[in-house]
């Protein structure tokens, strides 16, 4: 007396139904990629700049299909025996949809492989089919494989496997009808279509993560451009701190011992100067703040912020002679008549010089260098000048390329002191740097920073 079996414990199902089912669900997945194009009516190289490539696709399509539809015409009608109009025919849409490759072409293959086993089915009534290949002739294997260098270069890679698996399910139920004594052909295409696709998604992904390598390069650019420009910022507020925390400071004891070098002030006035006293005291300690958050890592780590007074163009001698000691012949002009001008334009004058000659001593060691800092005629604006050679010949930079802090810290001063700036190289090899800052007026502009 048999056993019998027990049912299936409850929450739980035999594993060929699972597998059923997992089947079922990996046919439709692929189904569906076949049904969904990567990028409908996107031609293949359609990004790339050179005209040329961009027409490329089509060109090779054409050929393909100019060349392949009288040869498949005649190959179906000399080879095989088929009638000539049945012939014409399939070749046309064995063949004609291959200009659709360049742009579309899953739905290409749709057409091609419908044509291609409908010639097949065909060709077993042909007259003339014992010996010669059968189901694919070699002409479809031609234009076939050309289609799937098209797929691979444009197509995900899981409709890939989708169009690989149906070309190979088709070779494997024509098996079931093959005519006597013909050379079947379906693995050839199985496998030249495998390694055709796999070629061919290998370049493409290849090129995908050049391409998205190329983009994070851009990006990092970009973002070091703007580092590089948000440092610069930071380090011109650094400085300017100094600047306003003069004035305020003078504003503060001013307010505070107005009372008591004026005789006579009134008991409104005196409240009114406390008031002001007291203002300023409180933007001091907000400055102070602020800055404690400019300050960077390295003044940090060198015990707090400078204690040294900012430069001006009175310390200019003393740059050049520095530089002079490095090696580079530099001619200081100064007004005859100093200037006197606010304190944010003094330091940027001064920052000016040095940081364009610092550029020459960088790139340009040894070229002869001459550096003016003058008033213009109607005496507004102060003009700073430097302009260097071309170096000597047996000299060799000792930077090839810059970090670009030079030229943004310059152009970051100007603008803030709504000034002017214009730098670039000379015929000669030199390079020309001229700014032009006002002399009076308020020394901040009131630009937004982020529009400039």
């Amino acid at each position: 007396m048999s056993t019998p079996t027990p049912p299936p414990a409850p929450g739980r199902e035999p594993a060929r139904t699972r597998a059923l089912r997992a089947a079922r669900q990996a046919g439709r997945a692929l189904a569906a990629d076949l049904r969904t194009p990567a990028g409908p009516g996107t031609p293949l190289f359609g990004t790339a700049h050179s005209r040329w490539l961009r027409g490329l696709p089509y060109v090779v399509a054409f050929a393909f299909a100019v060349s392949l539809l009288p040869t498949t015409i005649a190959v179906l009608t000399h080879d095989y025996g088929m009638n000539g109009g049945l012939a014409g025919g399939l070749a046309t849409a064995q063949t004609a949809p291959l200009l659709l490759a360049a742009s579309r072409p899953l739905q290409a293959w749709w057409v091609i492989f419908a044509a291609d086993v409908v010639c097949a089915l065909a060709l077993t009534g042909a007259d003339h089919v014992e010996g010669h290949a059968w189901p694919w002739p070699p002409t479809v294997i031609v234009g076939y494989l050309a289609l799937m260098l098209a797929l691979s270069l444009r197509e995900r890679r899981r409709t890939l496997i989708a169009v690989w698996l149906a070309t190979g399910a088709a070779g494997i139920l024509s098996e079931a009808i093959a005519p006597d004594r013909v050379p079947g052909t379906w693995v050839l295409l199985f496998v030249l279509s495998g390694v055709v696709l796999l070629m061919g998604a290998t370049l493409r992904e290849r090129g995908d993560a050049q391409r998205r390598l190329l983009e994070q390069e851009t990006i990092s650019e970009a973002e070091r451009a703007r580092r590089t420009l948000l440092e610069e910022r930071t380090r011109i507020a650094r400085e300017l701190h100094d600047v306003v925390a003069h004035h305020m400071s003078v504003i503060t004891v001013q307010a505070d011992s107005a009372p008591y070098r004026i005789s006579g002030i009134p008991p409104k006035a005196q409240e009114e100067f406390s008031s002001i006293a007291a203002t300023a005291r409180e933007s001091l300690a907000e400055m102070r703040r602020l800055l404690g958050v400019l300050r960077s890592e390295e003044t940090e780590r060198d015990g707090g912020p400078e204690k040294a007074p900012q430069p001006g163009i009175s310390q200019l001698p003393k740059l050049v002679e520095g530089t002079v000691r490095a090696g580079v012949p530099v001619e200081l002009t100064l007004a005859e008549e100093p200037s006197a001008p606010d304190a944010a334009v003094d330091l940027s004058a001064y920052r000016i010089v040095q940081e364009a000659l610092a550029n020459v001593v960088r790139h340009a060691p040894g070229a002869r260098t001459r550096v003016s800092v003058t008033a213009t005629s109607d005496g507004a604006r102060l003009t700073v000048l430097i302009v260097n050679s071309a170096p000597p010949a047996p000299s060799a930079p000792l930077e090839t390329s810059g970090t670009g802090h030079g030229l943004v810290g310059m152009r970051e001063r100007v603008r803030l002191l709504d000034g002017s700036l214009d730098t670039g190289p000379l015929p000669d090899g030199g390079f020309r740097v001229a700014a032009q800052l006002p002399l009076t007026g308020s020394p901040l502009s009131a630009k937004d920073p982020d529009t400039a």
